[in-house]
């Protein structure tokens, strides 16, 4: 099996995030993983971009994690690849398959309606998944739900309940949405790790986000163990 982790964030582009995309790139390839994706929180989330930035110089700050990790990747042998986190309001997705040039060419789109926004992307050939979509914290006022405007959900999160993993998994399974994983990794070396795996390698993030709307992917939750400094998966 070919293992891909879905939602990873990089200490560049997130400010709730205390690792590299370097270094993220070094964790998931002592794992054994085939690829990752950087999905950094965008400008209405928890972002370390300057916010008062002009939009092209918000954008190539935006980047740097997927960049720095993108590089480490080529270097190392593991496939790195961009997607970003959008927000509102505590509920979040996860957007695949637009990348820079997309960006730049749609300034302030970080303003737009959440449904707008969604549809917009996958109009231009991009996937979006809803990322922990029965999150409960303090700062979240509602869950909010957008079934006709993904294409997935997040079903195991691995920084999120097991309550909450089986209610998304309900409302996948009621909506028919493709059903996804992501450890949400913050630091890198953490207790719990998801793993989307693939019996074929992707040649592409396009790929992967077809695999999963095809059902093909297995979603794992492994439980990370440390001997020696090498890391392993349990489950």
């Amino acid at each position: 099996m070919y293992r891909y982790e879905m939602h990873l964030h990089t200490k560049e582009g997130s400010a709730c995030a205390h690792i590299s995309g370097a270094d993220m790139a070094d964790f998931y390839h002592a794992l054994g993983f085939t690829g990752m994706v950087v999905t950094d929180h965008f400008f209405n989330g928890n972002t370390a971009v300057d916010r008062s930035l002009p939009w092209e110089e918000k954008v190539r700050a935006f980047m740097k994690g997927y960049e720095c990790a993108k590089a480490r990747g080529d270097e190392i042998g593991i496939e790195v690849y961009f997607g970003f986190e959008v927000s509102l309001y505590g509920t979040d997705f996860l957007v695949y398959g637009v990348g820079e040039d997309w960006l730049l060419s749609h300034p302030d789109c970080d303003k737009m309606r959440i449904s707008e926004f969604c549809d917009l992307v996958r109009k231009d050939g991009g996937y979006v998944f809803q990322a922990h979509p029965f999150r409960e914290a303090d700062y979240i006022e509602m869950i909010r739900l957008l079934p006709r405007g993904v294409d997935g959900v997040e079903i195991i999160n691995a920084c999120r309940t097991d309550f909450e993993n089986a209610r998304a998994a309900e409302y996948a399974a009621v909506y028919g949405l493709a059903p996804m994983c992501g450890t949400d990794n913050h630091v890198g070396a953490r207790e719990k790790i998801a793993a989307l795996e693939l019996p074929r390698k992707a040649e592409s993030l396009k790929g992967i986000a077809e695999a999963i709307l095809r059902r093909e992917a297995s979603l794992r939750l492994y439980c990370l163990s440390e001997e020696n400094g090498q890391y392993s998966l349990n489950e």
